[in-house]
């Protein structure tokens, strides 16, 4: 007996370029807008703003991730989410905060538990 063709499955299409290292070329794409024209770029306008601004859209937008998260659709958190990385990413450029220095502190940190390390910063921040 001949087999039925199974149904044709579609493939998810998703940017070629969808890697752990899309926030490195986004950073170096963030610093390169610093001295851009405000009127025709947002990540200028808001380096033009400075970094009290820039922090606090940052904090926008993690509300909004919140809330998404809290109440939302999975498609709002997402897209909420990017906002918050994407205002992150500012952040640190607007205050010299390289991206390898985050990876870093996460390296440093990797294998530790939460509790201890909530610890350590009681110490260190006093």
């Amino acid at each position: 007996m001949p087999r039925k063709a199974s149904p044709k499955k579609t493939k998810t299409k998703r940017p070629s370029s969808v890697d752990a290292e899309i926030l490195d070329r986004l950073y170096r794409v963030i610093l390169s807008r610093k001295k851009a024209d405000p009127s025709t770029s947002h990540t200028a306008r808001l380096f033009s703003r400075g970094p009290a601004k820039i922090a606090q859209k940052f904090g926008e937008e993690s509300v909004e991730a919140v809330i998404e998260g809290a109440y939302g659709k999975r498609k709002a958190l997402v897209m909420e989410c990017a906002d918050v990385v994407y205002h992150m990413l500012v952040l640190w450029a607007a205050r010299g905060v390289k991206p390898n220095d985050v990876w870093k502190e996460l390296a440093r940190r990797e294998g530790r538990s939460g509790v201890a390390e909530k610890a350590s910063r009681k110490k260190s921040y006093s």
